[in-house]
């Protein structure tokens, strides 16, 4: 039998993938934060780190570029869970990955937004609040929360 060895980097429990990823679109589809449902691409323009489970089950994707916020950071722009794995861990593990893959964190380290009116939970962000984020305010624009996460360098490998 012939077996075919892929080199493609995996962070257990993500491997990384790319901006096309047709698994990763799908998901991508049923997130509340998706602006054109069934575009051929699902991230942002610049810079981007893409993270998929084996199964096509979660998604995770990293984002660099240019801010109008004023904050030094990248930026979690989408993470979608559909797996049995603890969406906390899973987002810890995609931080390493992206750290791993980029290298040093940027002075503010990891942001996301979370639309509280469009996740059904009574502590939006709670799976970020675990993995180590923090509530740092809101959006401008959306008033979105903004969290962040800065690992420590015991944290930070």
């Amino acid at each position: 039998m012939l077996q075919i060895m892929l080199d493609i980097p995996q962070y257990d429990p993500w491997l990384l993938t790319h901006k096309g990823d047709r698994a990763c679109r799908q998901l991508a589809d049923r997130h509340y934060s998706r602006q054109h449902v069934g575009a051929p691409m699902f991230t942002r323009p610049g810079r981007n780190l893409v993270l998929r489970t084996a199964a096509g089950d979660a998604a995770w994707v990293t984002w660099a570029g240019i801010r109008d916020d004023g904050l030094r950071a990248w930026e979690c722009t989408i993470f979608r869970n559909e797996s049995p794995h603890l969406s906390s861990d899973m987002i810890r593990a995609a931080i390493e990955a992206t750290i791993a893959e980029w290298g040093g964190l940027p002075p503010d380290g990891i942001i996301t937004y979370v639309d509280s009116s469009k996740v059904r939970s009574s502590n939006p962000g709670f799976c970020f609040l675990k993995a180590g984020f923090r509530r740092i305010g809101r959006s401008k624009k959306r008033g979105l929360i903004l969290l962040q996460h800065i690992p420590t360098d015991s944290t930070a490998k």
